[in-house]
């Protein structure tokens, strides 16, 4: 995890959730097949591991919609938005421990994948939930610190037009390799856009 999600997660006001159940009962992983998260866990990695023990995969797409047509309809829409994933290969899953109460059955046991949820501001969220503004919030404030960043190239862009000096060219070329990194982080969700 990086310094940006931790970040996040301190100060994701978790009293904003409604306990609907709605992001346990249909969810997806648009990162990962279902055959590559077997793999890893398989390899012991811990999120694959947390994930298969808590979430089994609905038969088929429509048998997702089934169960609440609005998240699996807001997902298959930000995927195709995306473009970075065919719709038809979204995978759904269910939590094996939600209660019929929309309560958890191992809450207190809970593995950290479901303690960090959600993840980020970027996650979907089912609609209506109570993070759906905060969430919001958090994606306008990336956006802004990304178009500091790029502000920031621009300052440096013109001081490198100022300058034969080499120690600082490599200085400051240092500095460029660094902001870009910082918006990198926030390329899967369109930072060379903003």
């Amino acid at each position: 995890m990086n310094g940006h999600e931790v970040s996040f997660i301190e100060k994701r006001p978790q009293s904003l959730c409604k306990m609907c159940g709605k992001c346990c009962r249909v969810i997806t992983n648009t990162k990962y097949t279902y055959e590559e998260i077997l793999e890893m866990a398989n390899d012991g990695n811990e999120y694959a591991k947390d994930f298969i023990k808590l979430f089994e995969p609905y038969q088929s797409t429509e048998e997702a919609r089934e169960v609440d047509a609005d998240i699996v309809d807001n997902i298959l829409k930000r995927v195709e938005q995306s473009g970075e994933i065919n719709p038809e290969d979204v995978v759904f899953y269910k939590c094996k421990y939600l209660l019929d109460n929309n309560l958890c059955s191992i809450y207190e046991e809970r593995p950290t994948l479901c303690k960090l949820c959600p993840s980020s501001g970027w996650v979907v969220t089912p609609p209506g939930c109570g993070f759906e503004s905060w969430l919001f919030l958090q994606r306008e404030e990336d956006m802004e610190k990304v178009r500091k960043y790029k502000e920031e190239l621009l300052d440096l862009k013109i001081m490198k037009t100022k300058t034969q000096d080499e120690k600082l060219l490599q200085k400051i070329e240092a500095v460029e390799r660094k902001i870009n990194l910082s918006i990198d982080l926030f390329s899967e969700h369109g930072s060379q856009y903003w």
